[in-house]
C-alpha cells in the first residue's frame, strides 16, 4: 500500500510511516488486542480529514478513526493495511452560547474541559464518564458514554443536539440541529454510538445544563453484597431519581482506600455512593427518605457528606476505582455489561460462582443505578493461558446479562472485545439489518472494518446464535 500519496494533502510531519511512530498507536485501553496501523496521519483541518477520506475511498484502504484512545473495547484498533486517522488536533471549543445552554466542540476536546470552560457560567456538560479527564468528545458520541450521572442526566445521546460528520467520500453532512428537534429521520440517535462505522464526526454541538443549587452524597456500608444490590431496586421503586447511584464491593473499597483513602469503610462487604441533588430543601428531605430507606434494606452504616468537598472526597474514590485496581493484579479485564435493576444481586452472586470456576478473582464496580456493570476480572498476562481464561469468564457474565433480559454493553461499546457476544444478543435477521445500515453509509465497509457488528459466519464459527431470556441455548447458565 503506498501511503506516500498522503503527503499531498498533509504536511510530512502529519503522516506517520516508520513501524517505530506508529507502533506507539498499535491499541487503545484493550490492550490485550494490538495491530501496528500501516500508516498514521495526525491532520489539523476538515479539509485535510475530507482529503484523505476521499484518497481512502478511491483506493479501498480501510480507515479507523482514533481520538484518546482511552476506548476498552478495541473499538480503536487499527487496521494492519489501512490509516488510522487521529483527531487529537481537533481539540478547540468553537463556541459557547450560555443563553441557549450549549457548546460547539471539536471532537478532541476532553470530556471535563467542556464543564471547566462553562463553569463561570454556572453550567456544566452532565456526561461524566471515569476517564472524563482524558476521553473526549468525539468518542464519547462514538461510544455513547455515560458516567456516574446518567441515571438522572442521561448518556451521550440525551446530552447532544448536533453533529457534524465527514462521510468516507469525503462529503461533510450535518445531522441534528440546536433546535430540541430537526426533520427527518432521527440519524444523531443512529450515529451516537455508532463507534466510528458510520463516518468520521468532526465537530459536536452538546447541551449545557445549570449546575444544581445543592447536591449531597451518602456513603452506604453493607455487610452482604445482595443486600447492597437490593437497596438500589428499593430507592428506585420508591420513586427517587438519585443524581447518581454508585457501587462497590469488598475488594474495589479495600483497593481504592489503599489507592486514594477516600474514607470509605474497608470492612464492609459492599458500599453503596448515592447523590442526591436539587434545591436545598428537597436535597435534605429526600436525605432523610434514602437513609430510612438504606437502613430497611440492610446498611449498617449510613454515611452523610458533611460539605461538598467530603462529596467530592466520596467521587473521587470511585472514579479512581480502575486505575486503583490496577496496583493489585498484573493484568485486569474489564467487562461492560447491562441488566435489569432488580437482577444486580442475583448476578453479582453468579459471577462469584463464575469466579471459582475460572479461578480467576473479580472485582465489581459499577453504575448500580442504571444496571451497567463492570466487573474487574484480574489475571496475569504472564501465565500461558490467564487471558483466554480471563476472555472466557468475560463472556460468561455478557451471556449472563442476556439471558435475564439485558444486553452485552452499556458504554465501552462492542469493539473487537464483544464481538462475539452480539451473536447471542441478536438474531440473524437483526444483524443483516445491521449491515445494510453500515452499507447506506460506507458501501465498500472501509470505515472501521471488522468492528462491532459480526458477519454470519463468524457467528456460526463462534458456536451460538440469538438467546432470549430463559433460552436453553446455555443451559450451564442454569446451574449458577
Amino acid at each position: 500500500m503506498n501511503f506516500d500519496n498522503l503527503r499531498q494533502f498533509l504536511p510530512d510531519e502529519a503522516v506517520l510511516l516508520s513501524e517505530e511512530s506508529r507502533r506507539v498507536y498499535e491499541c487503545d485501553a484493550l490492550s490485550a488486542h494490538r495491530v501496528i496501523p500501516g500508516c498514521v496521519v495526525l491532520p489539523d483541518s476538515v479539509e485535510q480529514v475530507q482529503a484523505v477520506l476521499r484518497y481512502c475511498h478511491a483506493n479501498d484502504i480501510p480507515v479507523v478513526a482514533r481520538g484518546a484512545g482511552t476506548g476498552l473495547s478495541g473499538g480503536a484498533m487499527p487496521h494492519a493495511e489501512g490509516v488510522l486517522l487521529i483527531l487529537a488536533k481537533f481539540d478547540q471549543i468553537i463556541e459557547i452560547d450560555a443563553k441557549q445552554r450549549i457548546a460547539r466542540v471539536q471532537p478532541g476536546v476532553r470530556n471535563l474541559a467542556i464543564s471547566d470552560a462553562v463553569k463561570s457560567h454556572d453550567l456544566y456538560y452532565a456526561p461524566d464518564p471515569s476517564s472524563q479527564i482524558a476521553c473526549t468528545i468525539g468518542g464519547n458520541v462514538a461510544e455513547n458514554s455515560g458516567g456516574v450521572h446518567c441515571l438522572k442526566y442521561g448518556l451521550t445521546v440525551h446530552n447532544i443536539l448536533q453533529l457534524k460528520i465527514i462521510t468516507i467520500e469525503g462529503d461533510l453532512l450535518t445531522i441534528g440541529s440546536h433546535a430540541l428537534d430537526s426533520p427527518g429521520y432521527d440519524l444523531l440517535a443512529l450515529f451516537t454510538g455508532s463507534e466510528g462505522m458510520l463516518g468520521v464526526i468532526i465537530e459536536v454541538t452538546v447541551k449545557l445544563l445549570p449546575k444544581p443549587p445543592y447536591s449531597r452524597v451518602l456513603l452506604a456500608a453493607f455487610d452482604d453484597i445482595e443486600k447492597a444490590g437490593n437497596s438500589v431496586a428499593g430507592i428506585i421503586a420508591n420513586g427517587i431519581i438519585p443524581a447518581g447511584l454508585e457501587m462497590m464491593d469488598k475488594a474495589g473499597v479495600r483497593a481504592v482506600e489503599d489507592y486514594i483513602h477516600a474514607g470509605y469503610p474497608v470492612e464492609a462487604e459492599a458500599i453503596l455512593l448515592c447523590e442526591l441533588d436539587g434545591t436545598e430543601d428537597e436535597v435534605l428531605v429526600t436525605i432523610d427518605k434514602v437513609e430510612t430507606l438504606l437502613k430497611e434494606y440492610g446498611a449498617i452504616e449510613v454515611r452523610v457528606a458533611r460539605d461538598e468537598n467530603e462529596s467530592l472526597q466520596f467521587w473521587a474514590g470511585r472514579k479512581a476505582a480502575f486505575p486503583a485496581v490496577g496496583r493489585i493484579a498484573p493484568d485486569y479485564y474489564c467487562m461492560d455489561g447491562t441488566i435489569p435493576r432488580k437482577h444486580i444481586a442475583e448476578v453479582l452472586s453468579k459471577i462469584n460462582i463464575l469466579s471459582e470456576k475460572y479461578e480467576l478473582a473479580v472485582v465489581n464496580v459499577f453504575h448500580a443505578g442504571d444496571g451497567n456493570l463492570h466487573p474487574l476480572i484480574l489475571y496475569d498476562v504472564a501465565i500461558p493461558g490467564e487471558l483466554k481464561r480471563a476472555e472466557a469468564f468475560g463472556s460468561d457474565i455478557l451471556k449472563l446479562c442476556v439471558s435475564i433480559g439485558g444486553t452485552i454493553t452499556g458504554e465501552h461499546g462492542v469493539g473487537v472485545e464483544k464481538i462475539n457476544e452480539m451473536c447471542v444478543q441478536f438474531s440473524e435477521d437483526e444483524l443483516q439489518q445491521f449491515h445494510e445500515v453500515k452499507a447506506a453509509f460506507d458501501k465498500k465497509g472501509l470505515l472501521n472494518p471488522g468492528k462491532a457488528v459480526p458477519t454470519l459466519n463468524r457467528c456460526a464459527e463462534f458456536g451460538a446464535m440469538h438467546v432470549h431470556k430463559g433460552h436453553d441455548k446455555f443451559p450451564d447458565l442454569e446451574r449458577f
